[in-house]
């Protein structure tokens, strides 16, 4: 069963309600791409939900990309996160439990926040080249990230902090590179930064850390 209605995608399991994956997009916006993760997601038993953080905007570059986050207030943003936690439990198996946190750049920056403001309702998260610089210490889901060899959006030194920082405060972190890749190289609309090789490593590493970590 899928929903499109409003601004998020929605899809059940036909087997029925699963473990709840939110599913949080990058600056392209909640592009075809995503609705395939989210897809994908239903197909390997789970409950998906991708909220619209762009509220319809589908950027055709950085440059525009940039603009419209300019324009975007991010109180708003988290708001649409924390609701969308909410929304997707509705439709899970268990409407009480905690979900998982899936997102790609940006969306995996607000992953990993949304993991730390809520740490009762967020049992995994899975970070695909994106980082966070907050203060970790309510954090209580694992995490499993996903990071390109080459990424000026992702410095070295900005991943290398934030691990540090995850591993001094004793959480569960995992961390992978992809050598020859770039930013965006596991989303599929994203043009010639799509490596479909490291791509099925990494989704095939991302459900096997689902499958470990959510109950």
């Amino acid at each position: 069963m899928s929903d499109a209605a409003g601004h998020a995608y929605l899809v059940v399991p036909d087997d029925g309600p699963g473990h709840g994956v939110l599913v949080l997009h990058s600056w392209w916006g909640l592009t075809p791409a995503v609705k395939e993760v989210v897809e994908a997601l239903a197909d390997a038993g789970y409950t998906a939900l991708a909220p619209d953080l762009l509220d319809g905007a589908r950027p055709a570059d950085g440059d525009e990309a940039r603009d419209v986050l300019a324009a975007s207030d991010p109180n708003e943003t988290a708001a649409l996160v924390l609701s969308s936690i909410v929304a997707l439990r509705a439709h899970s198996a268990d409407p009480d439990g905690p979900v998982a946190v899936v997102g790609f750049s940006m969306g995996a920056s607000w992953a990993l926040w949304a993991a730390t403001r809520q740490p009762d309702s967020v049992d995994a998260v899975v970070a695909y080249y994106g980082v966070q610089n907050i203060d970790f210490d309510a954090l209580s889901a694992p995490v499993l990230g996903h990071f390109a060899e080459t990424d000026p959006l992702v410095t070295d030194d900005d991943l290398v902090e934030m691990q540090a920082h995850l591993l001094l405060l004793d959480k569960h972190v995992e961390v992978h590179h992809y050598p020859g890749t770039g930013h965006w190289f596991a989303e599929s609309g994203a043009g010639d930064h799509h490596d479909p090789e490291a791509a099925a490593l990494a989704w095939e590493r991302t459900l096997e850390f689902l499958a470990a970590h959510t109950r």
